[in-house]
């Protein structure tokens, strides 16, 4: 027996979902520990290194699965047509239509949820616990045409995407701009603060990325969009934090420095942030109060 794991994340137009996934590593466990060999097909948009069904359809399997998901539509249809020599089973799914061809095609049909009989738990619950991670803030600044030609946004948030989906972390974007009619925003700078504390880093290319980071006791990773360096560097000096920048025109953050600042963020930084947490606020509202002052005496002298 050897048996061929699929699902929606298999398909070239389908979708990896963590839900999916998750019910494929539940029923994946399950298969180790009943010794029966097997693989999973990948979507080449998804994960190109693994499987995809193109070169499992050359291999001898005795058993197909299609795990989760709704079970309905052309592309489950198309598995009873690329492996007609397989039994097929399809477990934890929903069943849209049982006059479909998808439901009608399997050999076997485990639901979770529409036939009329009790709901079943989902797989995804049962996967294996995951490794511990760090989850990861990222709050990037907009364009900011005020810096002319200095300003290297695109290309800098472009070299930060790309480096950023090779670090093995969760990651939450984070937006200052407040916003109480959108639920996809904070409403208050209490909320985003929430937000903050739950992070472990926040990588930011923004000025208040950087310090509301700092507020909260989380280290920052920060990247000036400017070349040689702008209000983000200079708020990095006031804080005595250290502030990525690039030197020229056409230059952007090297993955080597990333690392390495990644690195010390999660270690050294994390002290050093907390320490950041507790120093003195910034001066100038009292400076301002005492400038105030000033004016209103002279304007009683007047």
């Amino acid at each position: 027996m050897r048996v061929l794991v699929t699902g929606w994340f298999s398909f070239l137009h389908g979708e990896a979902t963590a839900g999916d996934v998750g019910a494929a590593e539940t029923v994946c466990a399950a298969l180790r520990s009943a010794g029966i060999a097997h693989d999973v097909a990948w979507s080449p948009v998804f994960r190109p290194e693994g499987l995809d069904l193109d070169e499992a359809q050359g291999r001898d399997y005795s058993d197909l699965v299609f795990v989760c998901g709704p079970l309905g539509g052309e592309q489950p249809r198309e598995l009873h047509r690329r492996f007609p020599h397989c039994r097929r089973v399809a477990v934890g799914v929903s069943v849209v239509g049982p006059q479909d061809p998808a439901y009608l095609g399997f050999h076997a049909v485990l639901p979770r949820d529409g036939t009329g009989s009790p709901s079943q738990r989902d797989l995804a619950h049962g996967a294996p616990p995951g490794r511990p991670l760090p989850v990861v803030g990222v709050c990037a600044a907009p364009g900011q045409p005020e810096y002319g030609a200095s300003g290297a946004h695109e290309r800098i948030h472009g070299a930060l995407g790309g480096w950023l989906v090779t670090k093995d972390c969760a990651r939450l974007p984070l937006d200052t701009r407040l916003d109480s009619t959108d639920w996809e925003h904070c409403a208050d700078p209490a909320q985003f603060d929430a937000l903050v504390r739950r992070t472990d880093l926040v990588v930011t290319t923004r000025l208040h990325g950087l310090v509301l980071a700092l507020r909260n006791g989380v280290p920052a990773l920060a990247v000036d969009p400017v070349v040689a360096g702008a209000k983000v560097a200079a708020q990095g000096r006031a804080w005595d934090w250290p502030v990525l920048t690039v030197p020229g025109p056409g230059r952007e953050p090297d993955a080597a420095s990333l690392d390495r600042w990644w690195d010390w963020c999660l270690t050294e930084g994390v002290r050093e942030a907390a320490l950041r947490a507790t120093e003195p606020v910034s001066p100038l509202a009292d400076r301002l109060v005492a400038e105030l002052g000033r004016g209103s005496s002279r304007t009683g002298q007047g």
